[in-house]
């Protein structure tokens, strides 16, 4: 993604300084922008680890480096000159990044309605939306038609380093999102035994948890990518879209795999599906278990042990819907799209 200087072209700087997953469930939004402003430089504010990622959506002409920890606002944006003519706050509802906006001096700024920052006016933020239609909203009420069902990216150029494989991820960021390690090898062991390909995903850290998975179900060497730092975007873009299915929590590697159209398998504990989930439809299995608490988030997903949601779904209701995808996607288990049979590890 290009960190070229501004162009002379009006401009409209978009806010969503967060992770992978959240810049996916923007890409609606992003487009709707996109439509609306054939003419304008659409710059996007958002963490410089995701340069790949935004580059791939083919949406955004600027990468903006902003930076924070967790879910907080950026403390300041080095944007240089004069403000953009449009600013859009994809990022939260409130006053720290509507100031932050607001400090450039755009023209135009977009945003909820905070009783914080009462001079914006806005729609009014609902806690019960899905992400995909609380940005869709805001932009229909400003007047910019969008689709949050337009979630679509372009497939990536390069090729699958394991064409047909069932991708597990079974990291996330806070343990509450995180399914048991030996819940994951069961599962990779059983689909092995079944003669899938299985490759085991890993962001920057996770390592150690990739590769307990991929011991304890006895995958071949090699079947573990990333770990020490996370699998680049284009790599892991090409694997997501090769596989036959991907088993994964609630973080960035399911919005990728709706994205690109790979059949899925979530797995939600803390946060309702309703919230954060695929779409409906044949191409995605969503399980979760909220027991007597309808609300849409009744655990802490920023909590420091599996929520207990996330622990009632079992191994044998995970290679259900597994078997269940693949065979209805791709044909019979043991054989990719085209009918090969599998191999023992990626490549490279």
């Amino acid at each position: 993604m290009s960190l070229e200087p501004r162009t002379a072209r009006p401009s409209a700087l978009v806010l969503r300084a967060l992770g992978l997953g959240d810049l996916l469930t923007a890409v609606p939004a992003l487009k709707a922008l996109r439509r609306h402003l054939p003419g304008h430089e659409l710059v996007l504010a958002a963490s410089e680890r995701l340069a790949g990622a935004v580059a791939a959506t083919g949406l955004v002409d600027r990468l903006l480096p902003a930076e924070a920890p967790g879910r907080a606002v950026p403390a300041a944006l080095a944007w240089p000159g004069e403000g953009p003519d449009l600013a859009v706050d994809l990022h939260g509802n409130g006053p720290p990044s509507h100031l932050l906006l607001q400090r450039l001096g755009p023209r135009r700024l977009f945003a909820y309605a905070h009783p914080g920052t009462p001079g914006i006016p806005g729609p009014v933020w609902r806690e019960d939306e899905h992400e995909r239609e609380r940005w869709c909203r805001l932009l229909t009420w400003y007047g910019i038609a969008a689709d949050p069902a337009d979630l679509s990216i372009p497939a990536p150029a390069a090729s699958s380093p394991a064409p047909g494989a069932v991708v597990l991820h079974p990291g996330a960021d806070a343990a509450a999102r995180r399914w048991p390690k030996e819940r994951f090898a069961a599962v990779a062991r059983e689909l092995r035994a079944a003669g899938h390909l299985v490759v085991v995903t890993a962001g920057a850290g996770e390592g150690a948890l990739a590769g307990y998975v991929a011991e304890r179900a006895g995958l071949p060497a090699g079947s573990v990518l990333g770990g020490t730092a996370d699998v680049p975007f284009d790599r892991l873009a090409a694997l997501v879209a090769g596989a036959r299915c991907v088993v994964v929590g609630d973080t960035g590697l399911a919005h990728l795999a709706t994205a690109l159209g790979t059949p899925s398998v979530v797995l939600f504990g803390p946060v309702a599906p309703r919230l954060w989930g695929p779409p409906p439809g044949p191409r995605h299995r969503v399980l979760w278990h909220p027991g007597t608490d309808p609300s849409p988030r009744p655990g802490d997903a920023h909590g420091r042990a599996p929520d207990e949601r996330l622990l009632r779904i079992t191994v044998e209701e995970v290679l259900t819907a597994v078997h269940t995808l693949v065979e209805t996607a791709a044909g019979p288990i043991g054989h990719d799209s085209a009918g090969h049979p599998p191999v023992d590890a990626p490549a490279g």
